[in-house]
């Protein structure tokens, strides 16, 4: 359809309503500004929850070992306290040994040094002292050759392991009669343990009697 315009007016066009135009380009930095910090705090977060996680397990550790340290010093503490009671016992242990040793066979030991003084000729003993297992005897004797009898016999008895002559001098006092004073120091064998005979051994024959004659 065609409209004319009589009036001879140019109709004023329809307005039309201003639009605003959105800028985003200034926006989108601070959007990656807050990202970014976002994504910093969570990784400051499980790196502080990670270490404190860690630094408490260490902390535990480190109660528990040093709980483990008292421990051993106690034990140590105790087992040195052990030690030293051993020790005391062990020495009342060697010395009632050494008693026990000193005690046997001592008067078979003297029966033994009275028999050889009294085979051994012209040599008495005026002195004899036993410490442990040492035995010391000084004496007089009207010669040498006695006095090296004397040792020979101590020898041979097997009651020493070692026989040695200290000192052997000629009496000066008694220029009457000449004589030596000698000392002599020995050293007592332990003991030997009697043997048991095994069960099995044979019976030795009992020996039969003769019988007396009548008269």
């Amino acid at each position: 359809m065609i409209r004319i315009n009589l009036l001879g007016q140019i109709r004023p066009k329809a307005s039309r309503r201003p639009t605003m135009a959105v800028d985003t380009g200034g926006a989108m930095p601070f959007a990656f500004i807050g990202l970014g910090a976002l994504v910093g705090l969570l990784a400051l977060g499980f790196l502080y929850y990670t270490w404190d996680k860690q630094l408490t397990e260490e902390n535990t550790k480190i109660k528990t070992l040093q709980a483990q340290k008292t421990e051993l010093e106690q034990t140590k503490q105790q087992v040195e306290a052990f030690e030293k009671q051993k020790a005391v016992l062990q020495q009342r242990v060697n010395t009632i040994e050494q008693l026990q040793r000193d005690r046997t066979g001592g008067q078979e030991l003297l029966d033994m040094v009275a028999n050889t003084v009294s085979r051994t000729e012209n040599l008495w003993l005026t002195q004899m002292t036993r410490k442990g297992s040492s035995l010391s005897m000084d004496g007089s004797s009207a010669s040498i050759n006695a006095v090296a009898n004397f040792i020979t016999a101590l020898k041979r008895s097997g009651y020493f392991q070692k026989v040695e002559i200290l000192e052997s001098k000629q009496d000066d006092k008694n220029l009457a009669i000449q004589t030596f004073s000698f000392q002599i120091t020995a050293e007592i064998a332990p003991p030997q343990p009697v043997q048991a005979r095994p069960a099995n051994a044979p019976t030795p024959p009992a020996t039969a009697k003769t019988p007396a004659k009548k008269g």
